[in-house]
């Protein structure tokens, strides 16, 4: 059995939000706890992480949204081997530039501008969308690259957020499904 480990970014996934509802609809599934979702730590916010994965005794696979991909990325450059090899797969989706000033104007996040450049140790794909306005698409290809992570791109998507209006989101799914299976 695999736990699936809902990830969200800043102001957390709203009800609408197809995170919201896969975590509803997917049995085995946890959403992490962040204490504040409305300033995010980088520090306090990969302790969050970490503590939501501690908690399962199965095979995780990693569903992250916006800055729940830094999160992720921040987690794997500081896990132990051994926690690393418990992540079966991770969907990253959205990932912001972090460094960008689309992102830093509006997002007050704290500690994630350092984010590691390096091949997660587990399969991965990255979502982005051709008009996001929180990352350029030749910067999310340079984001998938560096993460060693597949790239699949939707037009005209947005920031993949309840605003795309993707519901539960089918082809999403899918993409999960790979993840989970493999």
């Amino acid at each position: 059995m695999t736990f699936m480990v809902c990830v969200p970014g800043w102001q957390d996934s709203g009800p609408d939000h197809w995170q919201t509802l896969w975590c509803k609809g997917y049995p085995n599934t946890v959403r992490v706890a962040q204490r504040d979702w409305l300033h995010p730590n980088c520090l306090e916010w990969v302790a969050g992480l970490a503590a939501a994965i501690a908690e399962q005794d199965e095979p995780v696979v990693l569903v992250a949204h916006s800055l729940g991909c830094s999160t992720v990325v921040h987690w794997a450059a500081q896990a132990s081997l051994l926690e690393q090899r418990r992540i079966k797969g991770a969907l990253l989706v959205a990932p912001p530039d972090v460094r960008g000033t689309a992102f830093r104007a509006q997002v007050p996040a704290r500690g994630f501008d350092a984010e590691p450049n390096w091949q997660l140790p587990f399969p991965s794909i990255v979502v982005a969308s051709s008009d996001d306005p929180f990352c350029a698409p030749m910067r999310a290809v340079g984001l998938a690259r560096g993460w060693g992570s597949r790239l699949v791109t939707l037009a005209h998507a947005g920031h993949i957020n309840a605003e795309s209006r993707l519901g539960h989101w089918e082809a999403g799914q899918k993409l999960l499904q790979r993840l989970l299976l493999a």
